[in-house]
């Protein structure tokens, strides 16, 4: 997992709420446990038309949308199906950032554990940035996951994000690479003290040290 750190970026504007996971990711594209390659079927559905072609009219095909970073969406973004592939589409088609006043409870675990920043804002600042994001769709926002700041037109918008999550992001430590950080030393000891006797054959284990 890559650190987050600083997002700078145009806006993708999805002015609709209660995107559910199986519109973000349909569930006939779960065919890899990879975290690659999910990009290319993100919002299929809305993305492409019934004979394949990119649907003109949805937002992530125009420019300068189809380069965004982040993405500005309405409540509930991520309900429905507890579905981690949701957030692996995101990221693989650039997405680092989703604002959006809640979130899926899954979804916004899921999207932590995997180094998307799923970024709380209130309904008023939302409206205030589609209407920006109409007027001047070259927009560019500021996420910083340091200052718990999003740069807008209007000034600095506060955000909070639960310390523990946020310093995750930031250094871009997993769970697993958390567990390993602070708990190594205690999971060798187990391991030595509860080792089986074929473990002896195993290339740089020892049970003496």
């Amino acid at each position: 997992m890559r650190p987050l750190k600083s997002v700078t970026s145009v806006v993708a504007p999805l002015d609709r709420p209660n995107v559910d996971t199986d519109l973000i990711i349909p569930k006939q594209f779960l065919v890899s446990v990879s975290r690659e390659g999910f990009g290319q079927n993100l919002f299929h559905d809305l993305r492409y038309l019934e004979d394949g072609r990119p649907n003109p009219d949805f937002v992530l095909n125009q420019e300068p949308f189809s380069r965004a970073r982040i993405l500005l969406s309405r409540e509930n973004f991520g309900c429905g199906s507890s579905r981690e592939h949701a957030a692996w589409a995101l990221l693989d088609f650039g997405i680092d950032v989703v604002l959006a006043p809640s979130f899926g409870d899954i979804f916004k675990n899921n999207a932590l554990n995997c180094g998307l920043a799923p970024i709380v804002i209130p309904n008023p600042e939302v409206d205030l940035l589609l209407t920006a994001i109409q007027k001047d769709p070259n927009l560019t926002l500021t996420v910083d996951l340091q200052t718990l700041q999003i740069q807008t037109p209007q000034g600095a918008l506060p955000f909070s994000l639960d310390d523990h999550a946020r310093l995750r992001l930031i250094n871009g430590s997993d769970l697993i690479a958390l567990t390993l950080e602070n708990n190594l030393d205690s999971i060798l000891r187990y391991e030595k003290a509860h080792a089986q006797p074929w473990q002896a054959a195993l290339p740089g284990f020892n049970r003496e040290d």
